[in-house]
């Protein structure tokens, strides 16, 4: 005997549903900021703004990445895991230096969004970590233009 089409288990279509909304509450990560190397990183440390005191930007300067591009890590000298590629050209401020200049703090926005909203242009009454909006991580000195 067959069962109306209102007393039928209505699960498979919510499996559907669920299925659908979890594929897109996952959003994929920028092609150009996916991570290239295997592996976690070993260490993290978060970029510090503000070290230079509170009269000054809390990022000392703004600087473009040398034309070769360079990659973005999580710490001073961990370089098991990319955490971002920025390309020539692509204008970062500088924050903090580690390692006698062999690698620098940076933030950077995400393409096609306005570096202003960084706010590392503003001064901060103490150092702390930098915690958004935009990105952050630490490059190898040399790949940049100081100031450029």
């Amino acid at each position: 005997m067959k069962r109306p089409l209102s007393a039928r288990p209505a699960l498979p279509v919510l499996a559907v549903f669920a299925l659908a909304l979890a594929a897109c509450s996952q959003p994929a990560p920028p092609a150009d900021n996916a991570p290239t190397v295997a592996g976690d990183p070993i260490a993290t440390r978060a970029v510090m703004v503000g070290t230079e005191g509170p009269t000054l930007p809390a990022c000392s300067s703004i600087s473009r990445v040398k034309a070769a591009g360079t990659d973005v890590y999580w710490a001073p000298g961990e370089t098991r895991a990319v955490k971002a590629k920025l390309a020539g050209g692509a204008s970062v401020s500088l924050c903090e230096a580690a390692e006698n200049d062999a690698w620098f703090g940076v933030v950077f926005a995400a393409p096609g969004t306005d570096a202003d909203m960084c706010g590392v242009g503003k001064t901060v009454p103490n150092a702390r970590e930098y915690q958004g909006p935009c990105r952050w991580g630490w490059i190898k000195g040399g790949t940049v233009q100081l100031g450029g």
